[in-house]
């Protein structure tokens, strides 16, 4: 039982840091330091989706699961719901590429107007 909540808590995390990479760079409207912790992390996201990489809350949560006693992601709503968003069916190489330019395109959007609204102040 211990296992599976620990993987489920990895999941979460996971879907927390992509939701960060994402969408982090609002948080510099509000907060001068944000950038110390998101650039790192949009830099890593993008470096997964470019690369190929696996990044290693995967194997992570996997070696969790299998610890548990499950086989792969079926049962619960955490796995019904979540996991097709942090894994998704058919995943390609084409595919990550462009998930990586919308990740730049949604910071790089983001940074500007964090630039423009600290320039009006």
């Amino acid at each position: 039982m211990i296992h599976r909540l620990a993987a489920d808590a990895v999941l979460l995390l996971h879907l927390g840091f992509i939701l960060f990479v994402l969408l982090g760079g609002l948080l510099a409207l509000r907060w001068r330091r944000a950038p110390v912790l998101h650039l790192p992390a949009a830099a890593w996201g993008l470096y997964v989706e470019l690369s190929g990489s696996l990044c290693p809350l995967t194997p992570l949560e996997n070696r969790l699961r299998i610890a548990a006693g499950e086989a792969g992601y079926a049962g619960g709503f955490i796995e019904h719901y979540l996991l097709p968003l942090i894994y998704p069916a058919g995943l390609t190489t084409e595919i990550q590429y462009v998930l990586a330019a919308i990740v730049l395109g949604v910071n790089a959007l983001a940074y500007a107007w964090v630039w423009s609204a600290r320039r009006r102040r």
